[in-house]
């Protein structure tokens, strides 16, 4: 079988067939800004008036990133531009005629001060990306009334990596007596084994020093992670269920209702005693506990969160699809990982989940599916009536020439 392509027009060669292709991209990059235009007035709507809460979602960003099938970063892009469409009104409307492209007017939503959406309007036109960030790196900024908070960065090459690490001074000194503590125990230790009167050896190694330290301090943390037991007995739950009653309590706390007893007691360490007229009757069934193997084939079969869209890889709860408490067996068939915030849903009523681990099912409170796939389909109308999109000038930035953004003072009343 053997695969022919149409040739290219010969008709157009050299110069003439570059010009050729650029206008077609021209074209389809100004329609493809104005779909981009659209789908942000689209996004600013669910956010304003609180649509994509009953997606189950955790953030406008993750619907967006969920039914456009795209990256979280693009993603994030777009929820940017929609959060501050408002601020910049004449850029989100370049945006819709496709004169501006997405990023281009997210570099400016991201970072540009209040009051500017005519200035890098002007500017837009004419700079790319990068030199719509240079521009804006330019305004003047007003000194940061507090620490920067604690960050940590990373910078890899190929024979070592650089962490960086910022600490607040309460959390410094937290730093430093742990590294400390660890130095002095790794110092005594090798004293210990290498006492002076034994004599040093050539393949003594040498006194340990801060990295030892910081390694040690890192490995006892890890450590302790690896003994830990899961996420479901880190607490132990004490219940009274009333048996003629649909009520239940914490030992020697407040009432439940059902949503929250069904959640602590879901997978977690968990003693139900059973009661009739306030006298205890027994004590529940034991087996309701997600062992480490139980888990680990969990985690093999489905390393996520299953509800679709959310992906959540971290602290993930082990749930019974049909309660344990209503007879639902502690099996993989009847198990599923789901994250801390799509737990809590399930057990509010926000969404619903029903089948087994093979066939699930997963709906919003309205009853409304909720489907891993994107939006994307094929166009069935005609493309946006918008010229065609020149693009930025691609000319190097003088940037002596160029007068950065400068905020007006607040008005002064007297």
């Amino acid at each position: 079988m053997s695969v022919t392509y149409p040739p290219a027009p010969m008709e157009v060669p050299g110069a003439k067939r570059v010009d050729v292709l650029f206008e077609e991209l021209s074209e389809l990059a100004g329609q493809r800004n104005a779909i981009d235009g659209r789908i942000v007035e689209i996004v600013a709507e669910m956010d304003r008036d609180g649509l994509w809460g009953m997606t189950g979602a955790r953030s406008v960003a993750a619907v967006v990133a969920w039914k456009l099938g795209c990256s979280p970063g693009n993603a994030q892009t777009i929820t940017t531009v929609a959060g501050r469409l408002g601020e910049f009104p004449r850029c989100g409307a370049r945006l819709r005629e496709g004169r501006l492209s997405l990023d281009q007017v997210g570099v400016i939503a991201a970072r540009a001060g209040d009051g500017s959406d005519a200035h890098y309007e002007q500017l837009a036109r004419y700079a790319t990306v990068s030199q719509l960030r240079t521009a804006i790196k330019g305004e003047p900024r007003p000194k940061p009334d507090r620490r920067p908070p604690p960050a940590i960065g990373k910078t890899s090459t190929d024979e070592a990596t650089c962490w960086r690490i910022t600490l607040a001074p309460p959390q410094a000194a937290t730093f430093e007596a742990a590294l400390a503590s660890h130095r002095e125990a790794l110092i005594a230790q090798w004293k210990h084994d290498h006492r002076a009167d034994s004599g040093e050896s050539e393949s003594a190694p040498p006194m340990p020093d801060t990295m030892d330290a910081f390694m040690r301090l890192i490995e006892a943390g890890w450590d302790a992670e690896a003994t830990a037991r899961p996420h479901a007995a880190h607490t132990t739950v004490v219940v009274h269920l009333d048996v003629d009653k649909p009520a239940a309590a914490l030992h020697l706390g407040p009432l439940l209702t059902e949503g929250d007893r069904q959640y602590l007691t879901c997978d977690a360490t968990c003693e139900v005693w059973f009661e009739r007229e306030g006298r205890p009757i027994g004590a529940g069934r034991t087996t309701r506990t997600i062992n480490r193997r139980l888990r680990r084939a969990l985690e093999h079969r489905h390393p996520c969160c299953a509800v679709p869209g959310c992906g959540a890889t971290r602290g993930l709860h082990a749930h019974h699809i049909r309660h344990w408490e209503h007879g639902g067996p502690t099996e993989l068939m009847n198990l599923i990982l789901l994250c801390p915030y799509h737990h809590r849903e399930h057990h509010r009523g926000e969404i619903t989940i029903t089948g087994d681990a093979d066939h699930l099912t997963v709906t919003d409170r309205d009853g409304a599916i909720l489907l891993p796939g994107s939006l994307a389909r094929p166009p069935t109308t005609a493309p946006p009536d918008v010229a065609p999109y020149p693009g930025p000038t691609g000319e190097r930035a003088q940037w002596m020439w160029c007068t950065p953004f400068q905020p007006q003072p607040p008005p002064t009343t007297n």
